[in-house]
């Protein structure tokens, strides 16, 4: 089983005839509901298993292959996506961190039996401030008692067990909150006041469901790990998932970008088709930058998960930047499409459901503020110590395939790294781009984000305390952001054997655009490179492969615009 034979079992998405197709999925859409044969094909396939280690009897062995399943999903449908599986991978992470064994081995036999996990961390009151959350557990006569709300929680009605965030000490700090495994059907009769589903605007078959309870009495068994280390153990799980979606965000643009290419292929103006419009070229081609720019550094970081604590860094930098070139990219190519970008129906339609679900899926577990403040102490630590003068990271931080250790979740840390191996790796080759006199473009990017780099240690060693808590200034929060560009940088230069030359360059161009300055590409080096991206994102579309680094084959033979 994997991404391969899912992609069998689910079908060609672009066949209108195909009840697990882009047209079914719509029009589950259309309804606000879960894509009914989707689900259907996903239990067929055993989706959960992919969730649960294989030491717990599941096929998760590491998370760069649960990410390449997930990002089947998202390529067809987000919500579904979302919706049938992800929202309890997020609920079982935190027991496979936090629980006992047998509390985990409880939560891999529910989930391989079918069964799903919700997970009621954010009230909507703090969003995600966890240390302010108000959902109440105290202690009564050997049991506990839960009082309060949560809301706009995936899948809360119809999981079997959630996990449950909740206030267990009256004072302020990081041990004020504990965790609950709760089994739903274990809750007394009547306990439980089910809210209504939020609407939304994207994701819209995603179940999201509320509750209230007032002093609801549950075992104390249900406590996952040591009551007050609820923001811990949530903090060391969210490692885990935070590194993990970020590279979903290339199912959906592939799908967008898939769309805007027959779109233009087949849309004939002045006589000719748009594609040979140079603008619409060009709009491809950068949105097909993006695209392997992400997958870089999602690539990267989904490796560091097993290999370096500076993901604890890593996660959050790449879920907001990958999320943010995502729906600049959306933007981008909804031009080339025009109204067509904004349709319901039609052979496009497909399009805005993307470009909703994805816009929906950014604030999925982290808002892309947050991930900049919890980056933000981090930086001026690993300025001093780190940036510079750490050597390069080991080779198999960036052999994507490469064998990995198992993912053991007792070896994240909560606290700032240390150290930054890949940002030693940035240095290391932009010094030696500079030792090549009379480089080419790649040297000339590489001695450019190395200068990046250089500039970012001096400007985050100047950062007074304040600028390193929620409170910072604009401009620190904008240091973090250079950060996140640097971080994919150093990815897609230490990955460059797996680009082709046209798009290594490309996505370096689009990074560095990201950071102003000076071009590094002059006029025309830039129109051959986009060019020649063009090319490359047509041959892809016709012959069927993803856009990604993979360039994997898709099934079936016609059918997609």
């Amino acid at each position: 089983m994997g991404a391969e034979e899912l992609d069998t079992l689910l079908g060609d998405p672009w066949d209108p005839q195909n009840p697990a197709g882009h047209a079914a999925a719509l029009a589950a859409d259309e309804r606000a509901e879960m894509f009914a044969e989707g689900e259907r094909r996903l239990d067929r396939y055993g989706l959960n298993a992919e969730f649960v280690p294989a030491a717990y009897g599941g096929r998760l062995t590491s998370a760069d292959r649960l990410a390449d399943v997930q990002r089947t999903l998202w390529r067809l449908d987000p919500s579904l996506a979302a919706g049938h599986g992800f929202s309890s991978f997020i609920g079982w992470v935190n027991v496979w961190v936090a629980g006992t064994d047998d509390q985990r081995r409880e939560a891999a036999s529910l989930l391989l039996g079918g069964g799903r996990i919700a997970a009621a961390f954010h009230e909507l009151s703090h969003g995600n401030d966890l240390a302010s959350a108000e959902f109440a557990a105290r202690r009564d006569a050997g049991r506990w008692l839960l009082t309060g709300r949560k809301e706009v929680v995936g899948n809360l009605r119809r999981a079997e067990a959630f996990v449950l965030f909740a206030r267990t000490a009256d004072t302020a700090g990081s041990r004020s909150h504990s965790q609950f495994l709760i089994s739903r059907a274990a809750l007394p009769a009547g306990s439980v006041r089910d809210l209504p589903r939020a609407g939304s605007s994207g994701l819209r078959g995603l179940q999201l469901g509320g509750m209230e309870l007032r002093d609801c009495p549950v075992p104390a068994g249900t406590l996952l790990g040591k009551e007050g280390e609820g923001l811990e153990s949530a903090m060391r799980a969210f490692q885990i998932t935070r590194a993990v979606i970020p590279s979903f965000m290339t199912g959906p643009l592939d799908t967008a970008l898939r769309a805007a290419i027959g779109f233009a292929s087949g849309r004939r103006l002045y006589g000719a088709t748009a594609a040979d419009l140079p603008y619409v070229r060009s709009v491809i081609a950068r949105a097909h930058a993006d695209l392997l720019a992400v997958d870089a550094v999602s690539t990267v970081v989904l490796r560091a998960l097993h290999l370096s604590p500076a993901v604890s860094l890593y996660a959050p930098a790449a879920k907001y930047l990958t999320s943010r070139m995502a729906l600049d990219a959306f933007e981008d190519l909804r031009s080339v499409l025009g109204a067509q970008g904004y349709l319901r129906e039609g052979p496009y339609a497909i399009f805005q459901k993307m470009a909703r679900d994805a816009a929906s899926a950014t604030f999925i577990h982290i808002s892309r503020s947050a991930c900049l403040a919890a980056m933000l102490p981090a930086l001026p630590r690993l300025a001093r110590r780190s940036w510079l003068l750490s050597p390069p990271a080991a080779r198999e931080l960036f052999e994507p395939g490469g064998a990995l250790p198992p993912l053991d979740p007792d070896r994240l840390s909560v606290g700032a790294p240390t150290e930054d191996p890949v940002m030693g790796t940035l240095a290391a080759i932009g010094d030696g781009a500079g030792d090549r006199a009379g480089g080419g473009p790649a040297a000339r990017f590489a001695a450019r984000f190395a200068a990046e780099l250089r500039e970012l240690r001096d400007a985050c060693l100047a950062l007074p305390p304040r600028d390193i808590t929620i409170g910072a200034s604009p401009a620190a929060y904008a240091l973090a952001d250079r950060y996140s560009v640097l971080l994919a940088a150093a990815s897609a230069l230490a990955l460059r054997d797996r680009f082709g030359d046209a798009e290594l360059l490309g996505v370096l161009d689009r990074l560095a655009g990201r950071l102003g300055g000076a071009s590094v590409l002059t006029d025309a080096e830039r129109a051959g490179v986009e060019e020649q991206l063009y090319l490359a994102a047509a041959a892809r579309h016709r012959d069927r492969e993803l856009f990604d680094l993979t360039a994997r084959r898709l099934p079936g033979q016609g059918g997609q615009p």
